[in-house]
């Protein structure tokens, strides 16, 4: 069954930090200021989404109402919304805004999701426990597509997320555990920051990969791999490796490709 990743122990209407929220059950009018969970719930159970942030960019055809962003949402506008359920998560949304939705007797569903497994699971839960839905097929194929453990040896690697300054994916986070199950042993994730800060000599020293996603920021052929002269160097899309939603299911295989595709650093890749 789907959603068999640890989560701390909750009560029956309690979402992932253990806080317990009072459920519509059916929800019929949902917004989600979560990119992953936007998609998820607009794969799924499209009829009951009625907002989102400005970031959530999937489906491609998605139609409701913008509230703004995930860490600056419209609150004033979201009450006036009337919604059954606001769906959060701990990294993504900021808790003053999940204070002052509920203040104002919004509940709010908050997620907390750093492992694959943990991403499974919270998903299982906010569709059968939150909506009131049955587990999506998505999510049972992403279970399976991610319970083998790599094929090959692991390789050491770098992550980065931004640039100027450079930031990368470090320990205690859902993308750095989804590396791990691809085959990659992150380098810094031994720091105390799960986003460490890195000077360019720091970036470049004991990796055999850099993998270069295309979000947040936006690593491309010419924007990144020179950074990398003589390592191997993959650009990859990021939501493949940091979403967690209906994409988790087509993420192995399509990273799997592209991190097959590496090319050495400090030279364009050929087309």
């Amino acid at each position: 069954m789907a959603g068999t990743g640890s989560l701390p122990e909750t009560g029956p209407d309690s979402d992932d930090l253990g806080v317990a929220v009072p459920l519509a059950r059916p929800p019929r009018r949902v917004v989600s200021l979560v990119p992953s969970l936007t998609e998820a719930v607009a794969v799924t159970c499209p009829e009951i989404l009625t907002a989102a942030t400005e970031w959530c960019t999937h489906p491609a055809d998605l139609a409701v109402e913008r509230v703004r962003g995930t860490k600056n949402p419209n609150v004033r506008r979201i009450i006036e919304l009337a919604p059954d359920l606001v769906l959060c998560n701990r990294e993504e949304n900021r808790r003053i805004d999940v204070e002052r939705l509920r203040a104002a007797g919004i509940p709010v569903w908050v997620t907390r999701i750093e492992t694959v497994d943990e991403a499974l699971a919270s998903l299982a839960r906010l569709f059968t426990v939150a909506l009131s839905v049955d587990i999506p097929a998505w999510l049972t194929e992403a279970e399976s597509v991610w319970a083998p453990s790599p094929s090959t040896p692991p390789r050491n690697a770098v992550i980065p997320i931004w640039r100027n300054p450079w930031m990368v994916v470090g320990r205690n986070t859902f993308t750095g555990d989804l590396a791990g199950r691809l085959g990659l042993h992150l380098v810094h994730a031994d720091r105390p920051d799960r986003y460490p800060r890195l000077t360019e000599p720091e970036l470049t020293t004991g990796i055999d990969l850099a993998v270069l996603p295309d979000e947040p920021y936006v690593f491309t052929r010419t924007d990144g791999p020179e950074v990398f002269p003589g390592t191997q160097v993959a650009l990859v899309e990021g939501r493949s490796l940091t979403w967690y939603g209906p994409s988790l299911a087509t993420a192995r295989q399509t990273l799997t490709e592209q991190l097959a595709a590496s090319f050495p650093g400090g030279a364009q890749p050929s087309e």
